[in-house]
């Protein structure tokens, strides 16, 4: 068994492949689901000797199957937000501890300690429903905050305008981590010129206004609070980890997390950096689940291993790995 502290440990890239090499020979050993696509795609962990000989996971087996790698008892699970009659992913966690290390030590490795930070959620679409990972992350962080100041906010924007001017006027280091829609609902009802805060976007429109292109909702964020930057958080149900952008529209990762992308025509090979393509996710912190995911974003890997997303796979499934009838 690997020992959760190896992973959060990483320091080199050697490290990492090492350890994601042994991660896939656990999970191919002890996740059924997992097991039987690789066996579909006649890959065996003899043939795996890089990480871009992995097989990625389609993520929509997170839909239709459960993704475990352990057999001790699950502890919570965590769900999609979906539109009315569709399926929802379902994230089944044994090891709560293991999330929580990898979301409060990735934050603060980009950013420092939480409980510096006044944490003001504005995230209404997911407040409103269970099983929110995402809600799991900032009520964990609103209790490391050492403010008392910090806290959710669902209809009263009023309230947030007034506490989010106090508190930056007062020189408080504020994180303000908002769905897309609701930050653009706040920048509508109110102007702001914020010196001390960090905007934080979590993406999605969740069906209540028209999607935008990042560089555009960012523009609009950016001139309704009055900063320069506006950063972004990568993370999904079926990660425990995340990404994030430090404002500049690109993304960096925690090292036990590693982003690759693959052919858009045939998702077995591996695209150079560079070269746009579907976004597999290596995220070692699944380790009771499943850490090599295919997404349904469409990204491009930097020189530096910074990442853009720039879009999504139009069609529902993902190409190339309809293997399995689901």
């Amino acid at each position: 068994m690997i020992h959760k502290n190896a992973i959060f440990n990483i320091k080199t890239t050697s490290e990492f492949e090492t350890l994601a090499l042994e991660v896939f020979q656990f999970q191919f050993k002890n996740n059924r689901v997992y097991r039987s696509f690789c066996d579909l795609l006649y890959i065996h962990p003899s043939d795996v000797k890089t990480i871009e000989d992995i097989p990625f996971l389609p993520i929509q087996f997170f839909k239709t199957h459960d993704i475990l790698s352990s057999e001790a008892a699950i502890k919570t699970t965590f769900t999609s937000s979906g539109t009315t009659g569709s399926a929802t992913s379902k994230h089944l966690v044994t090891d709560l501890e293991v999330y929580e290390q990898s979301f409060t030590k990735g934050f603060e490795h980009f950013y420092g300690p939480i409980e510096d930070y006044v944490i003001l959620g504005l995230l209404p679409s997911y407040l409103e429903r269970e099983g929110s990972s995402l809600i799991y992350m900032v009520d964990a962080m609103v209790s490391s905050s050492k403010h008392p100041e910090s806290g959710f906010y669902l209809d009263n924007i009023s309230d947030l305008k007034d506490t989010l001017i106090k508190l930056d006027t007062e020189g408080k280091k504020i994180l303000l981590i908002g769905v897309s829609f609701a930050l653009l609902d706040l920048v509508e009802a109110h102007q702001f010129n914020l010196n001390n805060t960090i905007i934080m976007e979590t993406g999605g429109m969740k069906g209540r206004r028209k999607e935008l292109i990042r560089n555009e909702l960012h523009q609009q964020l950016k001139v309704g609070f009055g900063v320069e930057h506006i950063h972004s958080e990568y993370g999904m149900t079926e990660l425990l980890s995340q990404a994030y952008s430090l404002g500049n529209g690109t993304f960096q990762t925690p090292n036990w997390m590693h982003i690759l992308t693959r052919d858009t025509e045939d998702a077995l090979t591996i695209n150079p950096i560079g070269k746009a393509g579907g976004i597999n996710v290596i995220d070692l912190a699944n380790i009771n689940s499943c850490s090599f995911i295919a997404t349904q974003d469409l990204g491009r890997i930097n020189p530096d291993g910074s990442f853009e997303v720039i879009g999504r796979f139009d069609n529902s499934d993902i190409r190339g790995c309809n293997l399995m009838v689901l």
